[in-house]
């Protein structure tokens, strides 16, 4: 599943996010969901989530 869709994203969810700093590159960052930060229902870039590492990022796959 693609990361556009709010309600598909729960705290606790594995997910793939691109980082601000990786997105020239697409480099994809691994984690679990800790806050989601995007208030909207739909983001075409995908929702923006917190990790529990503190990563912050938008959401590229859910795994």
């Amino acid at each position: 599943m693609d990361g556009t869709r709010r309600e598909q994203i729960h705290p606790g969810s594995q997910v793939n996010i691109v980082l601000k700093k990786d997105q020239r590159s697409g480099t994809l960052t691994k984690g679990i969901v800790k806050d989601i930060l995007t208030k909207s229902p739909v983001h075409h870039h995908g929702i923006k989530v917190r990790l529990e590492d503190g990563q912050v990022g938008r959401v590229k796959e859910i795994i």
